[in-house]
């Protein structure tokens, strides 16, 4: 998809389709009543016969309106005009967007980007719609013999804004627009692949095919000899029960001085969980391919940040592994023994994130991070609290809590803190080890990020719960790409990014 903004006036814009919007009750916007005079009211006239009320998403394409340059005008239902709100902005520009490819406009100028949304500037807008463009418009095709791809689909649209100082500020939008939606798209792709092709070697290969894009971004990859060397026995214990080798992958984004310290991004990549020995049920099992999103959703930010040329260090770890039942693998009742040094009576093993977090989050301690992210398809408890709607953040430092709310808020990409007092860490208490896996099912996210604060002591650290953001279910089934907004937003303020005017 070609993106570009410009500043003009509805009547001169010769295109395939002009998108312009109309409120409830058929009310017109400015430029939809510049469109309406040139036309000698033909577009009211519709209006006044019922062919449009203006409730949000609803859609009408007229063909050789008079006057107008364009082939189509396509009127989009924005709802009531107080009401426009962010969600509401992103599902209209969404739906814009699959009418136009549905259509045969292989290009349109779009004019929704002038709506007001309350509390958000030009930048927010360009930007947004071009997120939600791409996200609306993006299949996972690779496996399938027929393709079913429009004829004739949208490949460029240009985005309207009021004045022309504005130009410079819509064409930064678009380009970081492009760049989180390209990592987002990573993300989806390698969580979207099966498990029978998409395991730990595989998520080497695509650091691998990183590295290899972006002269600033190097790899390598710890095997499962030199986890026992370095005495990581959780993790290793994660994966004996598959034939897949356990493969934690690092890629370096050397984007500032040398003497800069990295924030480091460590991503769970159970590329399959069956639950081991504590076997899953049956129903939605094959979901547990997305168990890898946190190790997706790291590797899709590193895309964005090595597209943008940020300029800070940051490392992205892709803790792969594969959870299976075999006459090998761990079992309820064994005591594991940490890098850390600390143990842990596994209760369940299917709580096996936080035993291959444990040993990565303690890996990374070489680094001198300013800061460690954990992202982690990591508990069901989640969705719980949270429902498929926000993402868990937990931390230790309120001011890093703070920073990633404020990023999820500036990419509306949306995430709530969860506590994690002292007083849920009793829940884990062992009579033979340092610590059980399982605290229990009440607070059972809590409880889980309450373990993992256990091996962060040495660093700054926040942990992000994306059991109930990463993946879709049901009709629309699929990975999101979240939560690479949340976490590029954040890489792109800590590297003082200018976002407005």
């Amino acid at each position: 998809m070609e993106f570009s903004v410009k500043s003009g006036s509805p009547e001169k814009q010769r295109s395939a389709c002009i998108v312009v919007g109309v409120f409830e009750p058929r009310r017109l916007t400015a430029v939809a009543e510049q469109l309406d005079d040139i036309s000698e009211g033909y577009i009211s006239n519709l209006l006044r016969r019922g062919d449009l009320e203006g409730k949000a998403g609803q859609m009408l394409l007229l063909h050789h309106v008079p006057n107008v340059l364009s082939e189509r005008v396509l009127l989009v239902g924005c709802g009531k005009e107080r009401e426009l709100d962010e969600r509401q902005y992103k599902q209209i520009i969404a739906k814009t967007i699959q009418t136009l490819n549905e259509t045969g406009s292989m290009e349109a100028v779009c004019f929704l980007t002038e709506l007001h949304v309350k509390g958000r500037d030009t930048y927010w807008k360009v930007r947004q719609a071009v997120e939600a463009t791409e996200d609306s418009l993006y299949t996972f095709m690779q496996l399938k013999t027929k393709k079913g791809e429009p004829r004739r689909p949208l490949r460029k649209i240009v985005f309207n804004v009021p004045t022309r100082r504005e130009l410079t500020v819509g064409e930064r939008a678009i380009e970081h627009g492009l760049a989180v939606s390209r990592g987002a798209k990573v993300t989806r792709d390698v969580a979207n692949m099966p498990p029978n092709i998409c395991n730990p070697a595989y998520l080497w290969q695509q650091a691998q095919e990183l590295a290899s894009q972006y002269d600033s971004v190097s790899a390598e990859v710890i095997d499962e000899t030199q986890m026992a060397e370095l005495g990581m026995q959780a993790y290793l214990a994660v994966g004996r029960g598959s034939e897949n080798e356990s493969m934690m992958s690092i890629m370096h984004h050397r984007g500032g001085p040398a003497d800069q310290a990295p924030i480091v991004l460590v991503g769970k990549g159970l590329t399959f969980d069956s639950g081991g020995i504590s076997i899953k049920p049956g129903e939605a099992m094959d979901e547990m391919k997305y168990d890898m999103g946190g190790a997706a959703g790291v590797l899709g930010t590193m895309h964005t940040i090595a597209a943008l040329n940020l300029p800070i260090n940051v490392i992205g770890v892709l803790a792969g592994c594969e959870n299976m039942p075999s006459g090998n693998a761990y079992r309820p009742g064994d005591i594991l023994t940490t890098m850390s040094g600390q143990t842990v009576e596994v209760l369940n093993t299917d709580a096996e994130g936080r035993l291959v977090l444990c040993d990565a989050l303690t890996y990374v301690e070489r680094f001198d991070p300013e800061l460690v992210v954990d992202v982690a398809t990591l508990t069901g408890a989640a969705i719980i609290a949270l429902g498929h709607h926000a993402t868990a953040v937990m931390s230790t430092h309120n001011p890093l809590a703070h920073e990633l709310l404020n990023a999820s808020e500036q990419s509306s990409d949306r995430a709530w803190r969860l506590p994690l007092w002292d007083d849920y860490q009793e829940q884990l208490e062992s009579p033979f080890a340092d610590m059980t896996n399982l605290g229990g099912r009440p607070a059972g996210s809590i409880t889980a990020g309450c373990f993992l604060s256990r091996f962060t002591k040495k660093y700054n650290w926040a942990h992000l719960d994306i059991a109930g953001t990463a993946w879709r279910s049901g009709k629309n089934k699929g990975a999101t790409g979240r939560p690479v907004p949340m976490l590029s937003q954040f890489l792109m303020n800590r590297a003082g990014i200018k976002l407005e005017d």
